[in-house]
Order: C-alpha cells, then sequence, then structure tokens
C-alpha cells in the first residue's frame, strides 16, 4: 500500500512525520538515522535511510556486500572508498559497490546528512 511520509524538518533538522530518530550505534554518539521508506511501508525492492553527523562524529568504517545510492542533502564530509579520499558537499550522488571499504567523516562547521539507498536484506 502507498504511504506519503510528511517532510516536517528544514535544512538544518531534517525529519518526517511518524518517522522516529534512532541513534547510529551506541558508540557513534551524535549521529543518527531515519527510515522514510522502509520495511515499514511495505517496501520489497529498496529502503531509502537518512543519516547526519554531528560537527566531528563519523560513520563506522566499513564493507558489506550490498551496494549503496547516496545523495548529500546538506553540509560536508570526507568520504572513503577503499584507499581513496574525497571530500563531499550537497547534492554529490555517489554509488558505493558492494565489498568496497567506505566512511564518512563530517568536516566544517554544520551537520552532515545524506539519503542513503539499499536493497532490503533477505
Amino acid at each position: 500500500m502507498s504511504k506519503i511520509n510528511k517532510f516536517s524538518g528544514n535544512l538544518n533538522g531534517f525529519s518526517w512525520e511518524d518517522v522516529q530518530i534512532h541513534e547510529y550505534a551506541e558508540e557513534f554518539s551524535g549521529v543518527t538515522r531515519q527510515i522514510p521508506i522502509g520495511v515499514k511501508e511495505n517496501s520489497s525492492n529498496f529502503i531509502i535511510r537518512y543519516f547526519r553527523l554531528e560537527p566531528g562524529t563519523h560513520s563506522n568504517l566499513e564493507k558489506h556486500p550490498h551496494e549503496h545510492g547516496v545523495i548529500v542533502m546538506h553540509g560536508r564530509a570526507r568520504l572513503q572508498l577503499n584507499d581513496s579520499f574525497n571530500e563531499v558537499a550537497p547534492f554529490d550522488a555517489i554509488f558505493i559497490s558492494g565489498g568496497d571499504l567506505h566512511q564518512f567523516v563530517q568536516i566544517g562547521d554544520e551537520p552532515f546528512g545524506f539519503l542513503c539507498v539499499i536493497k532490503p536484506k533477505g
């Protein structure tokens, strides 16, 4: 069944009505995650997640089998892709292949936020 999760934030505080904000992980204070489209919406082919990294924070350095599609919404970060490091900024579109080592490190004074599309597990 189709569903609309209305945007209720602004450029400084992305959020959607009825979409819970979760801590990314206990060891990553200052990093949050929301899932505006996912299992709760009965999406069987993709999940859209929004991550926000406060100044001075970073995501996990990780690699896994699934690929990601990422669009930067606000702020800046240094992105590690395997042995390469690049600065990313608003509206950059990033494809992260399955199995590639990756990490976002927030840089600058404003929070860094991005949308990330993945396939559901299973």
